[in-house]
Parts: C-alpha cells; sequence; structure tokens
C-alpha cells in the first residue's frame, strides 16, 4: 500500500482583474500519483511550472483563493484538514523551497526542536546539525546571521527532527554548491531506505537520475508519464515529446537550443 495516493487532484485560483471580471486559472489538472515506503520519488518539470503547489497541496497549505478537486489519501485514508493537523510536522514534514519560513524572531535551535528544550531533544538538534556539515554553534544563531546554504540545510534539520513517514522536499536544493546538493538529496535518500516516502520536487534532472527510484516528468500542470532513471539515462521508453526534449537537454548530449 502506498504512503501516499493522488487521485485526479485538480487546483483552481479564481482571480479578478479590472471592472471586477473574474477568470480562472488551471494550474493542476487531474494529477494522480502514488509515493512508496522506502523510494525516493522525484517530480522534474521547468521552473515556474506549477510543481511546488503539488508540495502545498499535500501539505494543506494552499492560498485562500485556491479550490481543490480530488482526493489524496495517506497510508489508505482521506487526508482531510483533521488528519493534516495532527500530521503536519509530524508523520508528514515539508521542506520548503524558501528560507522565509524560518521565524526572523526565534532562535534556530528553537525552531529545529520545536520549542522543546529536554536534553534528549537538544542533542538530537545538534546531530542533525552535525549531518548537515554545521556547527553546533549555529543553534543560537538566529535566521537572517545564516547564508543561504547554511538556512536550507536548518530547514532540512527541522524537517527530519520527528522521523516523518512522509517527506516532501520543495526544491531543496538552489544557492548550493553541488556537492552539499549532493549530500542533501544522499541524505533524503537514506531517510527513504530507513523507510520514509521522499517526494523531491526539482528542476534538476541530473540530481534525479543520480538520487531517485522513480521520476515523475510534469509538464502543463500534470504528471506526463513515469520514467525509470536507467531510462533517462539511456534515452529508452521515453514516450512523450517532452520528456524526450528533457533528455536532449542533459548536458553530455550537448544541446544547443534548437540545433
Amino acid at each position: 500500500m502506498p504512503i501516499l495516493k493522488i487521485q485526479n487532484l485538480n487546483l483552481y485560483f479564481t482571480q479578478y482583474a479590472r471592472g471586477l471580471r473574474r477568470r480562472e486559472l488551471h494550474p493542476l489538472r487531474d494529477l494522480s500519483c502514488k509515493l512508496f515506503s522506502g523510494e525516493l520519488t522525484a517530480v522534474v518539470g521547468a521552473s515556474g511550472s506549477g510543481k511546488s503547489l503539488l508540495a502545498h497541496a499535500i501539505l494543506g497549505i494552499l492560498p485562500y483563493n485556491c479550490r481543490m478537486e480530488g482526493k489524496i489519501f495517506y497510508q489508505g485514508e482521506v487526508l482531510d484538514e483533521t488528519r493534516l493537523a495532527g500530521l503536519r510536522g509530524n508523520g508528514i514534514s515539508l521542506i520548503p523551497q524558501g528560507v522565509s519560513y524560518l521565524d526572523p524572531l526565534m532562535r534556530v535551535g528553537d525552531q529545529i526542536c520545536g520549542g522543546r528544550k529536554d536534553e534528549a531533544t537538544r542533542a538530537k538538534c545538534r546531530q542533525l546539525l552535525k549531518r548537515y556539515g554545521l556547527d553546533e554553534s549555529v543553534e543560537k544563531c538566529y535566521p537572517f546571521e545564516l547564508s543561504g546554504g547554511m538556512a536550507r540545510r536548518v530547514l532540512m534539520a527541522a524537517a527530519l527532527m520527528q522521523e516523518p513517514r512522509l517527506i516532501v522536499a520543495d526544491e531543496p536544493t538552489p544557492g548550493l554548491e553541488m556537492m552539499t546538493a549532493r549530500h542533501v538529496i544522499r541524505h533524503l535518500k537514506e531517510m527513504a531506505q530507513d523507510g520514509a516516502a521522499v517526494l523531491l520536487i526539482t528542476h534538476d534532472l541530473e540530481l534525479a537520475i543520480e538520487m531517485a527510484d522513480r521520476i515523475l516528468v510534469f509538464y502543463d500542470g500534470t504528471i506526463l508519464e513515469e520514467v525509470k532513471p536507467e531510462n533517462f539515462r539511456e534515452g529508452r521508453n521515453l514516450k512523450e515529446p517532452y520528456t524526450q526534449a528533457l533528455y536532449r537537454a542533459l548536458p553530455e548530449h550537448e544541446f544547443f537550443g534548437g540545433e
């Protein structure tokens, strides 16, 4: 049984233009997918294509002017607002795209620990900081004292503090050096190997091919197809034109625009 099952997910946004004219946007369309324990599943697609809305739908943090249709199941049961309230930050953790998710007025250690001050929690916080190459002195820092890369690693530590069953990582590597980015994704892979289901939302196809167990190709608001990483490496069984274009655009294929 999948940890998470998304069935025919649609998102609609209502916008009002001049003269109270209303229009409806439809950024996610009949999107369906499954996430399994022990797997790192990557969703790949162009930047700005709406992939992050998938993460926000799973966590129930969509804007007020958004209407959702379809169903999301967590461990076989419908994931409604009541269940989400108990699971968010506990059974389900988000590694957000923006470092602005950190509270600017709270020390980093307190945010990672979720306000708990017992020694066991503090020790685990320091262990996670060390895991991501951060000195334990970072505990005492405020977010404005961190570099962008450090802040992203703090977000990783905070998300993994409760050993969640489902981790949604929304573009966790921008701004990181390639070595650090690989380190971050490798830790996500380890979490999957320990039994979690990991959803990695990224535009970095190379990292996805290197680290993911499955790749879901996102285009025009939906999942076009599921591809095995080895098929992306070899260019085999790529059914959709967009997927084939992603393959041709990989650096080793010396892709130059329309040439």
